[in-house]
């Protein structure tokens, strides 16, 4: 009401003066609207005065903090500061409650912070853009033109910085953000003694430690300067540093980043333990922070470094920074693909060193030898499975028109023959070349690898068939008819190769060649050429019945039982003689194997389809006195077991090959036995 009054009369003694105070009675009587056009009166009157434009200023501010416009909140108190410090200072003191002091030195501080770390702020694209925003200025501006530079944001924050240092002398944030301008101002060295003033105060403050740091690096006193970084590494807080890196020039935040990477490098060279590890990965985030958080070179050393320390997860976590920048790093998909090899990760892996070698083999492969035995050892290993897996596939689906995935192979198998000297890995790079055509490649790369005399079966199966695209099938036969002995899956995968003609061609060579070494009782080595016969063949019944002969003759009777049970199966369009022997000859394995029940059960059926067949059959082998025990025998148990009808069923067909005395008289007991009940 007196300020209504004083400004009611004629005289306009003190207008300004009066504004002002009536705009702050009115801000503590929360009419904010009122408040805020009785400043706006004053900051844009004719005849401005300085005293009473820092009281409406101050109060502009705090209106502003309420409706969030904190960056504008800055420049009010910048130009008040800018005005006359003092008179800002004893404005804020007398003007503004206790209760919001608090919350306004906070919004300037922060203000100050984002000014010197040259952020936008919404609704503008520059802090001119959002002086445009502040009110008008015009009659200031001509009085006082030095305020309105709009690349004077460091002076600004200075001003600011001494105010709020000049509310709170031992607030840490404060003193900081002077220094900050200071150094923006090209002050260094003021900036250093304030900083060196706040250090004293607070030895262990990590933000202080850092700026000096990179103060006594920007004044050549490198030495000094790792000292100030090492406390900072030993007190754990490196994050301060990410605050600093924007209010950095260019030039020093380049310093600081060559110096601790050649800081970080020394440390490795010298030192291996975990210790020295860890302060070369703070060293590293330093210098990847001086970067803006990405620098290829250094988050390399650091990931290698976590994998070194077994933290496998954050070692992944910089590999993938860097493909997120460069998806073709070839150091950092083969860095990751060690990662998930220590992992036991053999798809992820296995994708990322694939897709390194893509990019650069000469990079990957000396990577790869240089690591330890166990783990190149697995790494090939995965590899070449990845390899075999994928080319399977491609013949298996004749799809060959496809070239890529083939370059991929070969790119594989050639990195594999360059890291290990294993004869399976020259095998596989040969496999690639015969599956691209490329056949005397093929042969040239054979002899390299193993000689002329080719003494590795695998080997000289692969010459097998690179001689069948020459038509030299009995020679192929020969060296297919080992691998057959040795390892039958190989030889399968290898004909693939084959044409279905050749194949055919191939199991008639191979099934004749059979018989002749089965004649001269050399069983071993018909056995592989019938295994050929039969995989060529495509388990035809009359292959595998020889090869369960061989294999009789052997005393493999297990394996010849397997082939017996194939050939039983495939019974369709057979003669009856054929079956019955079938039956038989499987029952007799069964006897060899002491699986008589089974063995019965087989001589049962072979009776069932032809008696006379059957018999005559077991007369060639074993023998009728050897059978009939053998029914007694399972017929006893039977009737022990009170399978009457089982035990009656069994005793009758072994009297049909032999009138045995010891059957007849079960068959009597039987009947004594079982004369309460039918069996028939």
């Amino acid at each position: 009401d007196i300020c209504d009054h004083l400004l009611a009369e004629e005289q306009k003694t003190y207008y300004n003066t009066l504004l002002a105070l009536r705009g702050f009675c009115s801000l503590h009587a929360h009419d904010h609207q009122e408040a805020l056009q009785d400043f706006q009166k004053v900051v844009e009157h004719d005849s401005p005065h300085p005293n009473s434009c820092i009281k409406a200023l101050c109060g502009r501010g705090l209106l502003r903090i309420s409706d969030g416009s904190h960056y504008l909140t800055a420049l009010d108190y910048i130009t008040a500061c800018q005005l006359k410090l003092e008179e800002t200072i004893f404005t804020i003191k007398s003007y503004v409650p206790w209760n919001q002091r608090g919350l306004l030195l906070k919004v300037l501080q922060e203000e100050g912070q984002k000014m010197l770390q040259k952020k936008r702020y919404p609704g503008g694209s520059s802090v001119c853009g959002q002086k445009k925003k502040q009110g008008s200025f015009s009659s200031l501006k001509v009085i006082f033109p030095f305020l309105f530079f709009p690349s004077r944001d460091a002076p600004g924050v200075y001003q600011l910085a001494s105010l709020l240092v000049e509310l709170d002398t031992s607030d840490e944030v404060s003193r900081i953000l002077r220094a900050d301008a200071l150094y923006q101002m090209g002050c260094v060295e003021e900036a250093h003694k304030l900083l060196s003033l706040a250090l004293s105060e607070s030895p262990q403050s990590s933000p202080v430690l850092a700026r000096l740091a990179l103060l006594q690096l920007k004044k050549g006193f490198m030495y000094d300067g790792n000292q100030l970084l090492k406390k900072v590494i030993r007190i754990g807080d490196t994050s301060c540093l990410l605050p600093i890196m924007d209010i950095f020039k260019d030039e020093d935040r380049k310093l600081m980043k060559t110096h601790c990477h050649c800081r970080a490098l020394t440390i490795l060279k010298d030192k291996r333990e975990d210790a020295d590890i860890k302060e070369a990965i703070a060293y590293l985030s330093f210098a990847i922070m001086a970067s803006g958080g990405y620098a290829e070179d250094c988050l390399l050393i650091r990931a290698r470094c976590y994998g070194r320390l077994g933290q496998k997860k954050t070692a992944i976590f910089d590999f993938n920074a860097i493909l997120k920048e460069d998806p073709r790093n070839a150091q950092a998909l083969s860095g990751r693909g060690f990662i998930h090899l220590a992992l036991k990760q053999q798809k992820e892996s296995v994708q990322d060193l694939i897709s390194a070698l893509k990019v650069e083999a000469g990079v990957v492969i000396p990577a790869i030898l240089s690591l330890k035995h166990e783990a190149r050892r697995l790494i090939t290993q995965w590899l070449l499975q990845h390899g075999r897996t994928t080319l399977t596939e491609l013949i298996a689906t004749k799809n060959l028109s496809k070239r890529e995935p083939f370059r991929d192979l070969l790119m594989i198998a050639k990195a594999l023959i360059k890291i290990c000297k294993d004869s399976q890995y020259h095998i596989f790079y040969t496999d690639v070349l015969i599956a691209n055509g490329k056949y005397e490649e093929a042969v040239n790369h054979l002899r390299e690898a193993f000689g002329h005399s080719f003494a590795d079966d695998f080997a000289s199966a692969r010459l097998a068939v690179l001689q069948l695209k020459r038509r030299n099938v009995p020679v192929a036969a020969r060296s297919f008819s080992i691998l057959a002995k040795r390892d039958e899956r190989e030889l399968g995968f290898l004909l693939n190769f084959i044409d279905a003609k050749q194949q055919e061609h191939l199991s008639q060579i191979a099934a004749q060649e059979g018989n002749v070494l089965m004649k001269e009782h050399h069983y071993e080595k018909a056995l592989g050429y019938y295994t050929l016969a039969i995989l060529t063949g495509k388990d035809n019944p009359k292959y595998l019945r020889r090869r369960a002969t061989c294999l009789t003759h052997l005393k493999k009777y297990d394996k010849a039982l397997e082939d017996m049970e194939k050939v039983i199966q495939k019974h369709g369009h057979n003669s009856l003689k054929t079956r019955v022997e079938d039956h038989c000859s499987k029952g007799r394995l069964l006897l060899a194997l002491v699986e008589e029940a089974a063995a019965v059960k087989q001589y049962i059926e072979a009776l069932q389809l032809d008696e006379s067949m059957a018999l005559f059959s077991i007369m060639n082998g074993p023998g009728s006195e050897i059978v009939t025990k053998t029914f007694h025998k399972v017929a006893q148990y039977n009737f022990e077991m009170q399978h009457y009808e089982e035990a009656w069923k069994i005793t009758d067909y072994g009297l049909k090959i032999d009138k045995n005395s010891e059957l007849k008289k079960l068959k009597t007991r039987l009947k004594r036995e079982s004369s309460s009940c039918s069996i028939h």
